[in-house]
């Protein structure tokens, strides 16, 4: 069995991981090739072009980076029309993957999207696109499943597979055991994002944050979990601009294991924020993004929350600090907050338990189901 798919960042490559896994129980001699990250590829799957190339968020940035990303579609494209996979799987980055989908859909080849559109946040107006791309979608959220269906897309819940392969309970010791860290030592995490797009508005502000933290708490000191060597310079640079930085430790990989080991976290919307919540290490959310990116996408109207643990539980339980609010003195306060407050912390971890339980179900299984019926479908 071949399978085409495009992950279009780090979180789409961890997902990836357990699409593969799910595949090849079913079909052990699956090969997978398109776009895929480093932990993939670790599991044989090839990528024709560097995943970092799509990792670009906020509309300014997307314009910026157009002709080169429309370029890799249509080379994607003309590949696996001269040479059709049996199945292709677009790994969220649907604003990439729709619309290849499309005409791969079209060509004859069976398209799955795993994860979802955030049709339910401010774009409901794609569905009827969504429909027209793929033969089905694997859903990661619960909540997901009715308004797929009403829209007469077949869905298959998968559940979430961080909930699956993250621990429900925290071993906070064997994770600082790992990292080297003493158990005496206060620890922040920070999560500045994955994307070069993301550090160039983060981290220098996560910097200074920090800075302004140690002050407030000398015996804090501070981890940065990094995808690869390039996001590791971008945050050095911001380091290197600091008269005095602060006790900053920059690891490759390893977010799992700092965030199980942290007293709290700063971590930057999107997957991180999931991770962080699973692994039941208090957060404080925030973002940046350009002026015209934040003024248009205003425009479209947003749900009420940002950070993913506050929309899957429909309630403020991690604060959000985002576009203006996003400043060293206030994400300082909230997270000196947290780190004074115990029960502020307990309120959170009890609140993560209760989101842990609901993502967690047969991920390998449901994604053997979900492949099963999109193949089965297309072959009657």
């Amino acid at each position: 069995m071949r399978v085409g798919v495009v992950a279009g960042e780090a979180s789409g490559d961890a997902l990836g991981v357990t699409l593969i896994e799910a595949i090849r129980n079913r079909y052990p001699e699956a090969v997978f090739e398109g776009i895929a990250g480093p932990m993939m590829q670790s599991m044989g799957a090839s990528s024709l072009f560097p995943m970092e190339r799509l990792s670009v968020r906020g509309y300014l940035e997307v314009l910026l980076a157009l002709p080169e990303l429309l370029g890799i579609r249509r080379k994607l494209l003309r590949h696996f029309l001269d040479d059709p996979p049996d199945l292709f799987v677009g790994i969220d980055a649907p604003d990439f993957n729709l619309a290849l989908e499309e005409k791969l859909k079209h060509a004859g080849i069976p398209t799955l999207q795993m994860v979802a559109p955030t049709v339910w946040a401010w774009r409901a107006g794609r569905l009827p696109g969504i429909r027209k791309a793929v033969n089905g979608v694997l859903s990661i959220f619960p909540f997901e499943k009715p308004i797929f269906e009403q829209a007469g897309i077949p869905v298959t819940y998968v559940g979430h597979p961080l909930a699956s392969s993250i621990p429900e309970a925290r071993d906070r010791a064997a994770a600082r055991r790992l990292l080297g860290w003493p158990e005496s030592q206060r620890l922040v995490a920070l999560l500045p994002g994955s994307r070069m797009s993301e550090l160039t508005f983060h981290a220098t502000l996560f910097v200074d944050t920090a800075i302004r933290l140690q002050q407030h708490f000398p015996d804090v000191g501070f981890v940065v979990p990094l995808i690869d060597d390039g996001t590791q310079a971008v945050f050095q640079r911001a380091l290197d601009g600091t008269r005095e930085p602060p006790d900053i430790r920059l690891v490759t990989g390893q977010a799992r294991t700092v965030l199980t080991a942290a007293d709290v976290a700063l971590v930057a919307s999107g997957t991180a924020t999931l991770e962080a919540a699973l692994c039941k290490c208090p957060m404080v959310i925030t973002y940046k993004l350009s002026e015209l990116t934040a003024w248009l996408v205003r425009r479209k109207g947003l749900a009420r929350f940002v950070g993913l643990p506050n929309i899957i539980l429909d309630e403020a339980v991690v604060p959000e600090l985002i576009q203006e609010q996003a400043t060293a003195p206030l994400l300082e306060r909230a997270l000196a907050e947290l780190l004074d407050s115990t029960e502020r912390r307990q309120v959170m971890t009890l609140a993560f338990a209760r989101l842990h339980a609901l993502l967690r179900a047969d991920s390998l299984t449901a994604i053997q189901q979900g492949v099963e019926k999109v193949l089965v479908h297309d072959a009657t």
